[in-house]
């Protein structure tokens, strides 16, 4: 139980399990499940002799005294086997007062400590109120409108790290009512009001505080999204920064912590200066950002050193990753500067050199107390934020006359040119307000009525051959551990030798979703010291298998990397040929008609293109703008099919397989402020989401043969008029002999969610 949110509603809130007790009372009369039916009947009979249970709860803390009763009331809804995985409790709606934890929840609660109160993240009142008022249109007067407000808690973990939860919310058991002071809105008004979403007086005329009610209680569900969370904190808080006006952001090292996962974590940047060719550092940002790896290293060079390296650390960026400051080399502990990190307790740390276009714009430092803390894996997360991180560091040499363009950049990254002047449109108007001292609210970009084209080429079977790559590399190097110690067979070789035979047999079987990260691990804290005092035995053979076994050890991770190295090599040059074709044909749909375009590469290339009036609205537009851009889809993808047939000498082997899902409705596609990027809007539209995702994965129906098959086409279709559609498009390339005259009509087999599909299957010529 927590204290509820004291602000202005429209609602009179108040506990029932009135609507909940009916649901048991169907299970009482009607259940054949005679044990269901006694169960329910024992649970209404408990219930009546507790009248303040009954009717409308306005003292909540009567919740707490039936605390037990309550719990067995909602067993149905909060399983016993479940308890330890779900976090979810029950809530008073639209209130931080929450009750009946799961048992993972209570540990949550537990590790955050006594003194913490659970509260939303970051809603303001207004926004509440506002979104109070929509459930009531929703709900009461039956108006489908898209409602929705992200509901986050931000609760600290044992170890102080804070960690963001995302919450969804189901009201099935609450109920909406007016009481004698409700207004009930026209439709005019409430159209009105639906087109003035800032206007909390309007909002307030027509539904007047308390007066409606609000009674129930929700089911909140609670998953982790720290990372998500975090990133979006970061990206914003880098965004945020005002060259002009540099005031420090105190929560970026608590935001780092929590996107790191690093309790104890500790930061900083120095920028690059060009002219004097030396490092500064950020006066306003002191308090914040540490300098000690930085310090360190430059203490280990002369002047003269150090400007040679900045000249040419260009063209070797590396960065510099310290798991564990006891494992340097003797020869940099002895070093004076090394007492830099002795007396400021660093055991692990990263030095990141920010560079774009060849040029060293700033280096990044990490550092932690804790041994192991800082490795590859957290300079991988780096990867999502550093454009961030570049870009914030470029507006630093931003002109004055260069204003609306910097408020682009700062708002808007990765704009496609097509969409390119609605963004420009709103940089102006705040360009204008900022000349005139008033402040502006950039409005959200969106665009609706899209049509939305989907397409991809995949590498079949890629995971299952990177996981076979990966029990190969693992393989062959304990073969070639095993032969260094049976060469060298001292005292400790038998040892070593029964847990390398014990690695083999598991990749022989089946490899682990941990099993990489283990024998990493005892590389690092037994092979390799064991390998180091092999090294200096004197035994000429020893020494011969050694140097043989480091030519094959990618140093970053001590790994084989052989074959894995095959298979990224391949799935780079393809992915880049696919690419090279799919940015030079899209010049070409550009002129059919401005759209939107997106592409993805992974293990493998897909794209997205959202064809509507909305994105040009100066030029017509109609239904043969859309065929000709389908035409050009199934073009350019028998292209990219054919082209990969065509790559000879490919280090590993592969095949790809190519889709197309046709969608019959438009969608709704808005600018996410915190990802900088578009995404499909709203509830409904996200079908067309769910449908992509696990069209993948899919199989014919009544078969166990996947749906995409390599060096052919499949286009997934909702309906007979879209199958009527491509078909005759398809017949078309077929007379071009683009396609081959051989053409499959199938079913797809029912996913979750998704079921009536079916599908055109094609060979490219």
């Amino acid at each position: 139980m927590k204290t509820a949110v004291n602000e202005e509603s429209p609602f009179c809130v108040s506990v029932s399990f009135e609507k909940y007790l009916k649901v048991l009372e169907v299970i009482r009369d009607s259940d054949t499940q005679e044990y269901r039916a006694r169960y329910a009947a024992s649970l209404i009979e408990n219930m009546a002799f507790i009248p303040e249970l009954r009717g409308e709860i306005i003292d909540f803390s009567i919740l707490g005294r039936h605390e037990d009763l309550i719990h067995l009331l909602l067993a149905d809804i909060f399983p016993t086997g479940l308890t330890f995985n779900e976090i979810k409790a029950a809530s008073v709606p639209l209130t931080n007062i929450t009750f009946n934890y799961t048992e993972r929840f209570k540990n949550i609660l537990k590790d955050a400590g006594e003194n913490f109160n659970i509260s939303y993240r970051k809603i303001h009142p207004k926004e509440l109120y506002v979104y109070s008022c929509c459930l009531i249109l929703q709900q009461f007067f039956r108006k489908d409108i898209k409602v929705s407000i992200p509901l986050y808690y931000d609760i600290p973990s044992r170890n102080g790290v804070i960690k963001h939860y995302k919450i969804t919310v189901n009201s099935d058991y609450t109920t909406i009512s007016p009481t004698r002071n409700a207004v009930f809105p026209n439709e005019s008004e409430i159209s009105m009001l639906l087109e003035n979403m800032d206007d909390l007086k309007l909002w307030k005329k027509y539904f007047p505080p308390q007066s409606w009610t609000l009674s129930g209680f929700n089911i909140i569900s609670l998953v982790d999204a720290t990372t998500e969370v975090a990133l979006s904190d970061l990206k914003s808080a880098l965004i945020e920064i005002d060259p002009q006006n540099l005031m420090p952001n105190h929560n970026l090292k608590e935001i780092f912590r929590s996107y790191f996962d690093a309790p104890e974590l500790n930061f900083g940047l120095m920028l690059f200066n060009r002219r004097n060719n030396s490092l500064e550092k950020i006066k306003v940002y002191e308090n914040i950002f540490t300098n000690h790896i930085l310090d360190f290293w430059l203490g280990m060079f002369d002047e003269k050193t150090r400007k040679a390296t900045f000249q040419n650390i260009a063209y070797n960026s590396k960065p510099i990753i310290v798991t564990n400051v006891d494992d340097l080399e003797e020869e940099v502990k002895a070093l004076p500067s090394f007492q830099i990190l002795k007396s400021n307790n660093i055991r692990s740390f990263m030095v990141i050199p920010i560079i774009k276009d060849s040029e060293l714009l700033a280096i990044l430092e990490f550092t932690s107390p804790v041994a192991d803390c800082l490795d590859g894996l957290k300079l991988k997360k780096l990867e999502f934020i550093f454009d961030i991180i570049v870009y914030s560091l470029k507006r630093f040499n931003f002109e004055k006359d260069n204003q609306i363009e910097a408020i682009i950049q700062q708002e808007y990254t990765a704009i496609h040119e097509s969409v390119a002047w609605k963004f420009r449109a709103e940089a102006e108007k705040k360009y204008n307000a900022l000349l005139a001292g008033k402040k502006y609210a950039l409005r959200e970009i969106s665009f609706s009525g899209l049509v939305p084209l989907f397409g991809q080429t995949d590498i079949r079977a890629s995971s299952e051959k990177r996981q076979e790559c990966l029990a190969g590399d693992l393989k062959q190097q304990t073969i070639a551990l095993s032969e260094i110690f049976e060469t060298a067979d001292n005292e400790t070789s038998e040892k070593f030798l029964m847990a390398l035979d014990a690695f083999r047999e598991e990749l022989s079987d089946y490899i682990r979703a941990d099993t990489e990260q283990r024998f990493q691990h005892f590389l690092r804290s037994e092979i390799a010291p064991q390998l180091l005092i092999l090294e200096n035995s004197g035994n000429r053979i020893v020494q011969q298998l050694l140097k043989r076994y480091q030519r094959n050890t990618f140093h970053r991770y001590g790994v084989f990397y052989n074959q894995r190295k095959l298979l990224d090599d391949s799935i780079t040059i393809i992915n880049r040929k696919l690419s090279e074709i799919l940015e030079k044909k899209q010049e070409k749909a550009q002129q059919i008609f401005p759209h939107y375009f997106e592409m993805f590469k992974s293990d493998g290339v897909e794209y997205n293109l959202f064809i509507g009036p909305g994105i040009a609205p100066e030029l017509p537009f109609d239904k043969s703008v859309v065929r000709k851009l389908k035409i050009w889809q199934l073009e350019t993808l028998s292209r990219m099919e054919k082209s990969v047939s065509r790559i000879s000498g490919l280090p590993y082997p592969l095949e790809v397989a190519s889709l197309i899902f046709a969608y019959n409705d438009t969608i709704e596609i808005r600018f996410r402020m915190d990802e900088k990027r578009f995404d499909v809007d709203g509830a409904y539209n996200s079908y067309y989401e769910i449908i992509k995702k696990r069209l993948e994965k899919a199989f014919v129906k009544g078969s166990k043969e996947r749906l995409t098959q390599p060096g052919k086409i499949t286009i997934v279709y909702l309906d007979e008029d879209s199958g009527k559609d491509y078909l005759e498009m398809v017949k078309k390339l077929q007379k071009k002999k683009i396609l081959s005259p051989e053409t499959e009509m199938l079913e797809v087999e029912d996913m979750q969610g998704v079921s009536g599909l079916k599908a055109i299957r094609i060979s490219s010529l």
